[in-house]
């Protein structure tokens, strides 16, 4: 990892590479259940449905170019649920194993509290030991097993659900 790593809020103009990096997930079935590329297009929705304040989406930057991302999504569109985020990584393969994914999940556990964030959730493939083991290093604990929900064009795959609690919040 280089000494010149910056995690920021992610503006329009970084969503072609926020997609890109989306996209080099989708064929090895490990950490997305998109079937196929997605488009910048059908992503700038969900581009505006964050917000700095409660829902960031943060790119992690390695010497000036963006080379992983976090979303804070909001789980299940309740207000009572307002409270808990689920949050997802993305990693480009060349910077995968190297440390980046433990920043990305400090700096969200630490933003928690300003979030008004009490409950984190990570939606993971149960075959996909390394982010459920990357979570782990952070205390999240399986909360559910979603056994064979998802079709990966013709295997059946388990969707395990971790959560943390963050009690630290003003």
């Amino acid at each position: 990892m280089s000494e010149k790593v910056n995690i920021r809020d992610a503006n329009i103009d970084d969503l072609t590479r926020i997609v890109e990096i989306y996209n080099t997930s989708i064929p090895g079935r490990l950490a997305t259940a998109d079937l196929e590329e997605i488009t910048v297009e059908s992503r700038i929705a969900w581009f505006h449905e964050h917000n700095a304040e409660r829902r960031p989406l943060w790119v992690l930057e390695e010497n000036n170019n963006i080379v992983g991302w976090l979303s804070f999504q909001s789980f299940y569109g309740r207000p009572a649920y307002n409270g808990t985020a689920e949050i997802s990584i993305y990693l480009d393969p060349s910077v995968q194993g190297k440390g980046f994914g433990k920043l990305l999940i400090k700096e969200a556990i630490a933003n928690c509290p300003k979030l008004k964030i009490k409950t984190i959730l990570a939606f993971v493939f149960g075959h996909n030991e390394p982010s459920i083991r990357l979570f782990e290093t952070f205390s999240f604990e399986k909360w559910a097993h979603l056994p064979k929900i998802a079709d990966m064009e013709g295997t059946e795959r388990d969707l395990v659900i971790l959560g943390k609690r963050v009690d630290n919040i003003s």
